[in-house]
């Protein structure tokens, strides 16, 4: 992004000289990190984590890599002294494949969060805003903080989905107006007529970002905005294989869109991303069944724990992902402390919802020690 432009868009000459001079010096810029904020929450309820401790807490998949990636993954070790830039061109012309996009309409990155960050880098200033809904996954509002946009907050629905139309009026501004579908931590799904609808009509230089990091995990897979991508409207889709396809460690993610739109994320980072993440998530797009097969297992999963919570009159939102919301009667860091000592790890709460505490999924054996903690947590 040039100089003349950010100027024009309110950044003042040092806070350009700022960002240019971290990204240059490959710094780390001080945006949300979940991972960071998981691991100390962990260690301040339990200094020792004990190998055999539960982890449902920051929504990683347990089944880990399907084998074809594994296999592909481990072929890779010898190759580590390479960047082998060839891989994540590979990598998005399979994903422009499935997606049913041109290559150009994809860019590869490591993991959804890079990306995430770097669309409000890229959109949102002093004089243009994010418009985000509450409670609602924070790395955006991190982001726009740091270069001094403006947050402008939309309470979910009742139903706990997207306010699109309220979305669409808070700012006529907005640089960004940011949709997690299924939302995090609610597991809701907001309706894709009501995406379709925002990007209809939302204010005139503004963009939809559509983060898609849970989607493979709901029915709402068919209804995916990557066809709206095709149709080069006014929005970018991000997708992650640190979910479903259990590349969490490995980092790889997508971000789809109009070559033009992707463009302007360019300059707001380095394009440096790892190896065994582009051919582990190539060698999982080619698994034509996994979707399904992985969506049905952690269904089946989720639904089991829904009926014990049900038998037991607990109170939780219905969650369409791997993750759920628990009311935990009371705040949230006491109850993480409470199951901690279970040896049971749970997610954090939101501010506008202290009482809750977001459970990931696990596998049958995690969510077993899980229900044995609660009821005894919960007496």
């Amino acid at each position: 992004m040039r100089e003349t432009e950010m100027t024009q868009r309110g950044f003042t000459r040092r806070s350009f000289g700022r960002i240019a001079t971290l990204i240059g010096a490959g710094a780390t810029l001080p945006f949300y990190n979940e991972f960071a904020l998981a691991q100390r929450a962990a260690l301040a309820v339990l200094p020792d984590l004990p190998a055999d401790a539960v982890r449902i807490n920051i929504n990683e998949n347990p089944l880990g890599p399907c084998p074809e990636a594994a296999d592909v993954i481990h072929s890779y070790v010898k190759e580590g002294g390479r960047y082998h830039f060839e891989q994540p061109v590979i990598m998005a012309q399979t994903a422009a494949q499935t997606e049913g996009v041109k290559p150009d309409y994809v860019s590869v990155f490591a993991g959804s969060s890079d990306p995430l960050h770097r669309v409000i880098l890229a959109y949102c200033s002093p004089k243009k805003s994010l418009v985000i809904s509450d409670p609602s996954y924070e790395a955006g509002r991190a982001a726009a903080k740091f270069i001094g946009a403006k947050v402008v907050t939309i309470p979910l629905r009742k139903d706990l989905t997207h306010d699109v139309q309220a979305m669409a009026k808070a700012d006529p501004n907005a640089g960004v107006i940011y949709i997690c579908n299924p939302n995090n931590p609610t597991g809701t799904v907001t309706p894709k007529a009501d995406i379709e609808w925002l990007v209809a009509n939302k204010p005139a230089g503004s963009i939809v970002l559509v983060d898609e990091a849970y989607i493979h995990f709901s029915t709402a897979w068919e209804e995916r905005c990557s066809d709206l991508v095709a149709k080069d409207r006014d929005l970018i889709v991000l997708r992650t294989f640190s979910k479903l396809y259990g590349l969490a460690a490995f980092r790889a993610g997508l971000a789809l869109g109009r070559p033009d739109l992707l463009a302007k994320m360019e300059p707001a980072g380095t394009s440096i991303v790892p190896i065994a993440g582009m051919v582990g998530a190539t060698a999982s797009l080619k698994v034509k069944d996994l979707v399904p097969q992985r969506r049905k297992i952690v269904r089946e999963i989720r639904e089991d724990v829904f009926a014990f919570l049900d038998k037991h009159n607990f109170s939780y939102v219905r969650s369409d992902t791997n993750h759920f919301l628990l009311d935990t009667k009371r705040p949230g860091p006491e109850f993480m402390k409470a199951m901690a000592q279970h040896k049971v790890l749970v997610g954090r709460t939101w501010a506008s919802l202290p009482n809750h505490s977001r459970i990931s999924v696990g596998s049958r054996e995690e969510m077993e020690k899980f229900k044995s903690a609660l009821l005894q947590v919960m007496a």
